[in-house]
């Protein structure tokens, strides 16, 4: 019975494994992000404007640095709109990051949220929610965005 039982446990744990998402790696963790997060998951007052196949820093014309191995800047032209995004909880399976930049309009000012990054499997964009876990480093600061929750965290 103990054997059966074993087995079953281990049978099951692949699935249970995958549900979860893709591993996040923890070794260069910025540059994972910089390569793999989908900006049109971004809040709206923040990321670049959609366009139909854009997905990455790379695809909107982003050249992004890495400040330090939990920091990206990401800046769409010398001087044009900048994304800074810090790594503030690296998980197996999520990562929380505090993206900052300028609203896209005028009344928007400097917008900063917690953004709760996933992966549905190895092969997958970074995808961001709103979250709402706190962390006294990034606080929730200009103007509101209607994007919901989906995680549930």
């Amino acid at each position: 019975m103990k054997l059966l039982c074993g087995l079953m446990a281990l049978g099951c744990a692949p699935v249970a494994l995958a549900r979860n998402g893709a591993a996040i790696p923890k070794e260069k963790a910025a540059e994972f992000v910089a390569e793999k997060l989908d900006v049109t998951t971004l809040p709206s007052t923040i990321r670049p404007k959609p366009e139909k196949k854009k997905k990455t820093f790379g695809d909107y014309g982003y050249a992004t640095k890495l400040a330090d191995e939990k920091q990206i800047l990401a800046e769409a032209t010398p001087g044009g709109a900048q994304i800074h995004i810090r790594i503030l909880e690296l998980k197996a399976s999520a990562i929380y990051v505090c993206v900052e930049g300028q609203g896209q309009n005028a009344t928007s000012g400097h917008v900063q949220r917690v953004v709760l990054l996933k992966m549905k499997n190895a092969n997958a964009f970074l995808k961001g929610k709103e979250s709402s876990k706190e962390f006294d480093v990034c606080p929730v600061i200009g103007a509101d965005d209607s994007a919901t929750n989906s995680y549930g965290d």
